[in-house]
């Protein structure tokens, strides 16, 4: 009986699979009913994997749309979330420990962006694909500042789009876009989480404009973005195909090959040809886009993808993809646009990271102790259970926890990847917060709905009726965290 149980509800979808193969056809040919139904049904197919292949486009221009509409567009537009960033915020995992500047350049309609680096900055120049941009002489790519060619120094970069062959201006170190939409994003460090004027201020001081525009330039404006309700995460309904096609429309013909530019084809996207779907495609393609991001919450909140754990430690749920990447850990190898050594593009990992993650780097996957960034994400309890907003957990860090700069801990709606809205101020706790540590120097966190008695320290609070996830940083990891000799416990389900 159990086994009939089970069987029941893949049975049950067994017969939507096979409902289009089982559509009458005369001699041999498909009648007119058959047909309808089946370039319906390749519509919505062709939809939905055109939706997971463009999930990290879909990621930029869900951000960039989302920033635009709220705070204005334009290479002198630079939002800061100036009181750091809150769950009114919808953008996927993102860092409430730092100050956070995000904006986009469109280099089609500019042309060559200049960008002043102050001394001392921190952060990555991408492009649409999020890919970092490579920095001629091929030692760098995307990291500007401390990880960059600048070192911390600061100076004058000149991000040029794909194809461009102009003189360079003495004293400028080129990026070289693959595509025309560049996605900046900037990150300004604080000691004191009362004190964050600096690291403003310190982000206030970039300037973008066109190459030979300085003087006419439009002055920078930086609104401030903090608690400013603003949907920045993936498009996820039928606007994906359209903001799509505006893409294509404003980038070059590189920006994907010619197989998948077919695939846009098929369904209405493409150059200089409007997008014009009637009434029952617009549909389809609206829960094929509803469709493909279930999908995406599927793959993005799984511990292996195609058959290779993403696990950091054997006896651990903590998961390090992008470590994994560098390590292997027996799967094909990848580089930063998810290409494997063996010339195949890893879609699934791709759609994994870019489901709840954005922006990645080589200076943030640094291997030298005191830089670069460790990250570990949590799913699930040491029992593998999902993380329910319900229970309540406990996180043993053993002492010290190896990060020269700072750790925190995040929690994450498991619906969309966002800041947990949890009723605190930020759903984050972290060194430069002061959590009490035991006799032995070990930190533990609670989390659960309610503070245990005496832990209102060390305690963040989670919500019945919504899961979540669990991102540990540790900013200047040092030799122990990067060899993993060093590694936090489970969370330990209380109650």
């Amino acid at each position: 009986m159990a086994g009939l149980l089970a069987a029941t509800p893949f049975a049950a979808r067994a017969a939507r699979f096979e409902e289009p193969a089982r559509l009458p056809f005369r001699e041999g040919r498909p009648t007119p009913a058959t047909a309808a139904a089946l370039r319906e049904e390749l519509l919505f197919q062709q939809a939905t994997q055109s939706y997971l292949w463009a999930l990290p486009l879909l990621n930029t221009l869900g951000m960039q749309l989302g920033s635009e509409a709220k705070f204005g567009a334009g290479y002198n537009v630079l939002p800061i979330w100036k009181r750091r960033l809150d769950a009114k915020t919808l953008v996927t995992t993102p860092n409430s420990d730092v100050i956070y500047a995000m904006s986009y350049l469109d280099l089609g309609r500019d042309g060559p962006m200049v960008m002043v680096a102050p001394p001392l900055l921190q952060g990555i120049l991408l492009d649409a694909w999020q890919r970092p941009i490579p920095v001629d002489g091929g030692r760098f790519a995307g990291d500007v500042g401390f990880a960059g060619p600048d070192g911390g120094q600061g100076g004058r970069l000149l991000i040029v789009p794909p194809g461009w062959n102009g003189t360079v201006p003495e004293g400028h170190i080129v990026y070289r876009s693959g595509t025309n939409t560049v996605f900046v994003f900037l990150r300004g460090f604080y000691e004191d989480p009362k004190v964050l004027g600096p690291a403003v201020a310190l982000l206030e001081k970039a300037r973008f404009f066109p190459l030979g525009g300085e003087a006419t330039a439009r002055p920078m404006v930086f609104p401030d973005a903090s608690g400013v309700p603003v949907d920045m995460l993936p498009l996820r309904d039928g606007r994906a195909f359209q903001a799509l096609h505006a893409l294509l429309n404003r980038e070059t013909p590189g920006l994907a090959d010619a197989d998948w530019l077919g695939m846009l084809a098929q369904l209405g996207i493409r150059r200089s040809v409007p997008f014009a779907p009637e009434a029952r495609e617009r549909r389809i393609l609206n829960e094929a886009a509803r469709t493909g991001y279930a999908m995406s919450r599927v793959i993005g909140l799984q511990e292996s993808v195609g058959g290779h754990s993403l696990r950091a430690f054997p006896d651990r749920h903590w998961l390090n993809p992008l470590d994994n990447i560098s390590a292997g850990q027996g799967a094909p190898v990848r580089d930063l646009a998810w290409q494997t050594a063996m010339g195949w593009r890893d879609l699934e990992m791709r759609s994994w990271f870019f489901t709840n993650y954005y922006s990645v780097s080589p200076g943030m996957l640094s291997k030298v102790p005191g830089k670069g960034a460790a990250y570990l994400i949590a799913f699930s309890d040491a029992a593998g259970a999902p993380l329910s907003g319900g229970s309540a957990y406990r996180l043993r860090l053993p002492g010290p926890v190896p990060a020269a700069n700072f750790w925190s801990l995040t929690l994450y709606d498991a619906a969309n990847g966002s800041g947990l809205a949890n009723g605190q101020p930020f759903p984050s706790l972290g060194s430069r917060d002061k959590p009490a540590a035991g006799a032995d120097g070990a930190t533990t966190l609670h989390l659960g709905p309610k503070a245990p008695a005496g832990q209102a320290g060390n305690w963040l609070a989670t919500v019945p009726g919504k899961a979540y996830f669990v991102v540990l940083r540790l900013y200047g990891p040092e030799a122990a965290a990067i060899e993993r000799r060093w590694k936090p416990g489970d969370l330990e389900r209380v109650k």
